[in-house]
């Protein structure tokens, strides 16, 4: 805590850290202005009232930061943009040239983002037309004619798309990664309507429930603070070396493996996914082809947030994508070359390939105990419930595990800043 306190305290008197933190904090306020400004021709208050008995959108509607329950201009939040990312990221597995941009550094990531970009606007454009034939079955929203039907589907689109403009104005100008921080503000906009629900329930009855839900909160904090600061330290050693008159190396350091190499990606990534099917299921129920209607029907009982099929689907998720995630930000074969380059060894590894396969063996292994872990605090909330019965804290271990992994990369990025800074000022 008192690493953290003077992190805040040295920020603040640095001119370019404090810059960068209040434009972040200008462009959050920005974003919570737009998330409260209605799309013309929506019964808010019947809107509201479906969300407060849905599970699924309620939960839907907390990672949207409160954008769909308001149904307002960025009402598809940044899932588009998400789900793009997720397709771009598989189809450089299977594309030779995509693969090829990823490995040019700087200017191929610029590349990959902007087909990133382009990839958003179609996705967003459909699930506008989606959540549009959505809220009509339900008489939410009245049937507009073709000409506000477009003014909508492109209102909707370009409240994505700025969003995405704000997030990537956060990573470049302000503190952090900005899309992540975009959906941790709209998560911790929630929190008080979330509480505010659950205090208008609370009797003597479920109270000692409650107070088990928050001790079972705390607990699940710290192991994820623990979990995301483990690393794996692998000796490297440096052969002495000769150039001119001078001897260079001849020491050892330590390459630090982190059991969570993905961070909170793969949350973010499994969230989108899992909840798409339950999104098409509240299409198909209220359509009045019975043969849709039962297929809606049926997904929407075997996907019930709270069932046992979705939480086993969602853990698989969770899972599968840390070990893709992780393979895409660590790549041991080109660590291995970085280690060789400079005269580097592991002690009783060959240099090489045999050095990229340990780092893999390695990596693999502590991978496993990080994605169960991140596995286990996702479907955490329904095994909660079983004990606590407590409906109406849907946050739940998915939206913390989002908030804390947030707040500690933030800090890093922070402290990050803060020596540069000082290392530039020693150097002048």
């Amino acid at each position: 805590m008192e690493k953290i306190l003077a992190i805040f305290r040295n920020s603040i008197k640095s001119p370019d850290v404090r810059k960068k933190i209040l434009f972040t904090g200008f462009i959050f306020l920005i974003s919570r202005v737009f998330a409260h400004i209605p799309v013309p021709g929506v019964n808010l208050a019947q809107l509201q009232a479906l969300f407060s008995q849905n599970q699924f959108l309620a939960l839907l509607d907390v990672f949207s930061g409160g954008t769909l329950a308001n149904f307002s201009v960025m009402a598809l939040g940044l899932n588009p943009y998400i789900n793009a990312s997720i397709i771009l990221q598989l189809l450089t597995m299977v594309f030779p040239k995509l693969e090829e941009l990823q490995k040019e550094g700087e200017a191929g990531r610029q590349k990959i983002n902007q087909y990133t970009r382009m990839l958003t606007v179609p996705l967003a454009i459909l699930q506008a037309i989606g959540m549009y034939a959505l809220l009509r079955n339900q008489t939410i929203i009245t049937n507009l004619n073709p000409l506000n039907l477009i003014s909508l589907i492109l209102t909707m689109t370009a409240g994505t798309m700025l969003l995405v403009w704000m997030g990537e104005l956060i990573t470049e100008r302000g503190i952090g990664n900005g899309i992540s921080l975009l959906i941790f503000a709209g998560i911790i906009s929630r929190i008080p309507v979330l509480f505010t629900q659950t205090a208008t329930t609370v009797n003597a009855q479920n109270f000692f429930n409650i107070a088990i839900f928050a001790v079972m909160g705390i607990l699940v904090v710290a192991s994820i603070i623990v979990i995301n600061e483990a690393t794996r330290q692998i000796t490297v050693y440096y052969a002495k070396q000769v150039r001119g008159n001078k001897m260079y190396g001849g020491q050892s350091t330590h390459l630090p493996l982190r059991l969570n190499q993905a961070g909170v990606i793969p949350i973010i990534f499994a969230v989108s996914l899992v909840l798409l099917p339950s999104l098409i299921a509240n299409y198909l129920s209220v359509s009045k082809n019975l043969v849709l209607h039962n297929i809606g029907s049926a997904i929407t009982v075997w996907l019930n947030p709270s069932g046992f099929l979705y939480n086993a689907i969602y853990f698989i998720l969770v899972v599968g994508f840390t070990y893709f995630y992780t393979a895409v930000v660590f790549n041991p074969k080109k660590i291995s070359e970085e280690i060789q380059k400079y005269g580097g060894f592991i002690p009783g590894i060959r240099p090489g390939t045999p050095t990229a396969n340990y780092l893999n063996y390695i990596l693999t292994r502590i991978t496993l105990a990080g994605a169960l872990f991140l596995g286990l605090i996702a479907i955490l909330p329904s095994i909660a419930k079983l004990f606590t019965n407590v409906p109406n804290l849907i946050l739940g271990g998915t939206g913390i595990l989002i908030v804390v992994s947030v707040i500690l990369e933030t800090i890093k990025a922070i402290e990050a800043q803060l020596v540069m800074r000082n290392y530039e000022g020693y150097n002048k």
